[in-house]
């Protein structure tokens, strides 16, 4: 296996290790709590509060943290989806991460490839790569909301080819020496390039998220990351197994809905999508899923009812240490 990237290295170490992330934004909009007062206020469900935004992001990395994720929700579907995600553009959001953060690699989970021009995504994350010092790591699926598609003038039922052809236009662009598409007539003679060139010489890694219409032996070979939903310990073995068959050691990331618990010793229990639970049987569940090969955990913290600092605090102290990545730093 060729080695990894800096960004895919960072999140997933050489020893096997699991490390953890976060999902923006660090809000708890989804707490009881926090539900009842944005009712009262007359403030929508599912808009996170981003006041506090850059703040938030800074203290998770310097606390330690290896990652922090941003969704791509282009239009905000109170009716069916009912979440308007991280709410700003992506990649916008990922310059200004780039600027105010230094450690923490900028993922993305995941841009909807089939709705972008392939070679703006190639130059966007190409920028944002560079501006950060090589650290993003870019997670790309098909897309789940039909709505959009006609609305950018896309066909919703043909967008497994688009993936398919998005992920090919962006290797083409982050190659070194010009630009060659063969299936578009464009070949290397024309000396186009797609500039700025990424950090790495091989350019970004690409985490395809669930199964973007494709098979899994397709996946295995074009992506260098499985970003795979989260699923119950049972489920969650039988697909790494699958995953190792097919990818053998590329890493598989996951992210979990977390509500964790002021009582540490507050036993687990099944939530939409994660746990909530104490801090013992949060290392426990994870120290488990280590074992099974999962290499990243990225923590979506929006169902908490404790203020986002004091979690991000007590994962920082009591739940990093006992895993792979930069150790806990003071705020």
């Amino acid at each position: 296996m060729a080695p990894l990237s800096p960004a895919l290295a960072r999140i997933a170490p050489a020893d096997g290790g699991l490390t953890l992330g976060l999902e923006l934004p660090l809000d708890n909009d989804w707490g009881t709590a926090r539900q009842r007062a944005d009712q009262a206020a007359g403030r929508p469900f599912g808009v996170p509060d981003l006041t506090e935004h850059t703040r938030l992001a800074q203290l998770a990395d310097r606390l330690g943290f290896a990652a922090l994720w941003l969704r791509d929700v282009p239009l905000y579907d109170p009716a069916r989806f009912g979440d308007a995600g991280s709410v700003f553009e992506t990649f916008t959001h990922l310059g200004h991460l780039a600027a105010t953060t230094r450690n923490a690699v900028l993922g993305t989970a995941a841009i909807v490839l089939p709705l972008r021009e392939p070679l703006l995504v190639a130059k966007a994350a190409a920028t944002v790569d560079v501006l950060s010092g090589g650290r993003l790591l870019l997670g790309v699926a098909s897309g789940d909301r039909p709505v959009e598609y006609p609305l950018f003038g896309r066909d919703f039922e043909a967008r497994g080819a688009a993936f398919r052809e998005g992920v090919e236009t962006l290797r083409a662009a982050w190659r070194p020496g010009p630009l060659a598409l063969p299936a578009l007539g464009l070949t290397a003679d024309r000396q186009l390039e797609v500039l700025p060139r990424p950090v790495d010489g091989a350019g970004i890694p690409i985490a395809v998220a669930g199964g973007a219409q494709q098979s899994p032996e397709w996946i295995a070979e074009h992506a260098d990351a499985s970003l795979n939903y989260p699923r119950d310990l049972g489920a969650l073995r039988l697909r790494i197994r699958q995953w190792q068959e097919l990818a053998g050691d590329k890493p598989y990331l996951t992210p979990m809905v977390l509500d964790l618990l002021g009582d540490p010793e507050a036993p687990a229990r099944a939530i939409r999508l994660g746990l909530s639970t104490g801090r013992t049987a949060l290392i426990a569940h994870l120290e488990t899923m280590a074992g099974l090969g999962v290499r990243h955990v990225s923590f979506n913290l929006r169902p908490n009812e404790r203020p986002v600092d004091e979690v991000l605090h007590e994962l920082a102290e009591e739940v990093l240490p006992h895993f792979a990545g930069v150790p806990a730093r003071a705020a």
